[in-house]
């Protein structure tokens, strides 16, 4: 496989793949037991003249590096996240479409569970840092995210403290989840606001130059019997909370750019 590309599996990572772009697949392989529910993908690789295969387990194993293949690995070209622009934000300010923001988050896993978390509440995207030991979307992140990778939009930036404050003077509620000394947890932005939840590494939470661009900071209370939850179960909470389901923050794929990468 060549650097440029990735893997891609598990049969709703990859269906939600070919979905959203199947002329982004390079290449397809799968077990028997797949093979009878991906018809559809294999008369498309056909007619797009690339190569698609039924393969043994172990095969499989080899082209995923992975056990967890889930019985389909799509090969695809992988791109970088795109950086958002000043203007960016103001659209994304106007069209009051909350987002996730990352600061340092570095396992892949976690990723890929707040991306499913986001996807399913419809936050139409997040931003991850671009600082080195931050997760970027790979083959564990799109296994855990099952699909979400392609409902949800993944930019990146190389400074999470200047973004905050480009999103806090456009109009955004910049809420950071702290694991002591904020606010209780389910205050709901102004009306009318779009929000942005910034959520820090998993180790050392938000670093002090990001919490200290946030227009606010919360806390989930707890029983006080563990120190804190795992990041991906706090931004479920927090999303939840701060009221993704229902309001006006859904873009559906069509309406997503169009991306051939793994993003």
């Amino acid at each position: 496989m060549k650097d440029s590309e990735i893997t891609i599996c598990g049969l709703a990572a990859v269906r939600a793949r070919y979905q959203r772009d199947p002329s982004s697949i390079v290449r397809l392989f799968f077990d028997l037991p797949t093979s009878k529910k991906v018809g559809a993908m294999c008369r498309s690789m056909a007619a797009a003249r690339k190569v698609y295969r039924c393969v043994e387990p172990s095969e499989l194993e080899k082209i995923a590096d992975s056990v967890h293949h889930g019985g389909i690995v799509a090969v695809v070209e992988d791109t970088p996240p795109p950086a958002p622009t000043t203007a960016d934000v103001a659209v994304w300010a106007s069209r009051k479409e909350n987002l996730v923001v990352l600061d340092r988050i570095g396992n892949a896993h976690n990723l890929g569970a707040i991306v499913r978390t986001a996807a399913y509440f419809g936050v139409p995207r997040i931003v991850i840092s671009g600082e080195a030991g931050s997760a970027r979307p790979g083959a564990a992140a799109f296994r855990v995210a099952e699909g979400g990778m392609d409902a949800v939009e993944i930019c990146t930036t190389p400074s999470i403290p200047s973004f905050l404050k480009t999103l806090a003077s456009s109009g955004f509620d910049v809420v950071g989840a702290a694991t002591r000394g904020g606010a209780p947890s389910g205050h709901r932005p102004k009306p009318g606001a779009p929000w942005a939840l910034v959520l820090g590494n998993e180790e050392h939470g938000l670093s002090p130059s990001v919490q200290s661009a946030c227009t606010r900071i919360v806390t989930i209370q707890g029983s006080g019997g563990v120190e804190s939850l795992n990041v991906s179960a706090a931004a479920a909470i927090l999303i939840h909370g701060l009221g993704a389901a229902g309001e006006k923050t859904q873009v559906l794929r069509n309406e997503l750019p169009r991306r051939a990468s793994a993003h």
